[in-house]
């Protein structure tokens, strides 16, 4: 699949922020104020939040995602959710954030699993993959071996994860809160390295054809040099995703990556 082909999405993950009071009003704000031909929008909201924002934007056609899934169907897990009790409040699932890698001490086959349990039960993953610092300072090409060990270890465990509708971001661990900013250069490179990845376990899907998102502090201040970068599909919004201006700022911008692909008419 060529580039123009892929589609343009912009997710935004309020992480462990807003509440059932206040969550619908603000995704409402945010979907009337990013109304954009040809970008895919995603809200993300904590799970006590998913029914009001549902509802929230019916009739806005912005799908709405939960921040997380358990890797398994069911079972004596207290506090975790399965992705078959998303169904009706979510179309959507983030799984292997790199908040969930690092304090949950998720490893890579966990991560598959619940990218699985995502798909078996129709949501769309966002499967999350990335670099710290140290790893980072270690040189490009390993950062690119531990990015392709993620992927392959996520693919590995889900034939056909492409036509199912999987979505990777790669989140620059390193540069976030760290004083240090990643470029659309680089965020291109190790795009392209995800998608070398996919050679090696080919029946996950052409990794042409899978949209990969960047997902390192975007605002509208920076989007442009993400989105001109032909192997970046869109983001994966953190804080700015609770800010109607700074939502509105990145839609747009996303939204003449999605002009200048054709997906706008």
């Amino acid at each position: 699949m060529i580039r123009s082909m892929r589609p343009v999405i912009v997710a935004g993950n309020w992480k462990m922020h807003s509440t059932p009071a206040d969550a619908g009003e603000l995704a409402r704000v945010i979907a009337s104020r990013t109304r954009a031909p040809g970008v895919t929008r995603v809200i993300c909201p904590p799970f006590v939040c998913l029914a009001a924002v549902r509802d929230a934007v019916v009739g806005e056609d912005v799908a709405v995602g939960a921040q997380d899934v358990h890797h398994d169907r069911q079972g004596a897990f207290t506090g975790d959710i399965a992705a078959a009790m998303l169904e009706g409040l979510a179309t959507w699932a983030i799984v292997g954030h790199s908040e969930r890698r690092r304090y949950h001490h998720e490893t890579n086959e966990m991560v598959g699993e619940k990218a699985h349990r995502a798909l078996e039960a129709g949501l769309r993953p966002i499967l999350c993959v990335g670099e710290d610092l140290e790893v980072r300072e270690a040189g490009a090409h390993v950062a690119e071996a531990l990015v392709t060990d993620q992927v392959v270890h996520a693919l590995a465990l889900n034939p056909g994860a492409v036509a199912a509708g999987l979505v990777i971001a790669y989140e620059p661990v390193w540069a976030i809160g760290t004083g240090r900013s990643a470029s659309g250069a680089d965020a291109g490179a190790m795009a392209a390295a995800i998608r070398r990845a996919f050679r090696q376990v080919p029946e996950a899907g052409d990794g042409d054809a899978v949209p990969i998102l960047y997902g390192g502090s975007v605002t509208a201040a920076n989007a442009d040099q993400f989105f001109a970068e032909p192997e970046i599909d869109g983001a994966l919004v953190g804080g700015a995703s609770l800010k109607p201006d700074e939502m509105a700022g990145i839609v747009a911008r996303a939204a003449l990556t999605a002009a200048a692909r054709g997906l706008a008419g």
